[in-house]
């Protein structure tokens, strides 16, 4: 695995602990300001990291005893880009939801930055 991998494994798993803890000032430091994605409980575009930022607080408080992970991770690089593709799980007490997610990462001068996700349930 090659260096960037590894670290774009790290954010990824940062980003796991983050949620879990409520950190979402320290979630948002891994998107770039003009992100742009789909959740797999929303319909519209979340764009920009205050859009970000609603639609966390939105999960926390509907679930605040929620357990989010992820499984089976892959990055390709592919030089100042990289893909982060993975299978997740959310735990709602004794009920889980799994699905499919992806993040799209382009390196910034402050380093790996997600400018896209891509989050669907599996059916």
């Amino acid at each position: 695995m090659t260096r960037i991998a590894r670290e774009i494994l790290r954010i990824e798993r940062q980003q796991v602990a983050d949620f879990n803890r409520g950190r979402i000032p320290a979630l948002l430091r891994s998107f770039d300001p003009g992100f742009v994605g789909f959740s797999s409980t929303r319909q519209p575009r979340i764009a920009g990291r205050n859009a970000l930022s609603r639609t966390f607080h939105f999960y926390l408080k509907q679930a605040p005893k929620l357990a989010y992970s992820i499984v089976e991770p892959r990055v390709q690089v592919y030089g100042r880009a990289a893909v982060a593709t993975f299978y997740w799980k959310v735990r709602l007490g004794k009920r889980s939801i799994n699905g499919r997610g992806s993040h799209v990462y382009v390196k910034k001068p402050a380093g790996w930055r997600i400018v896209h996700e891509h989050f669907s349930r599996a059916h």
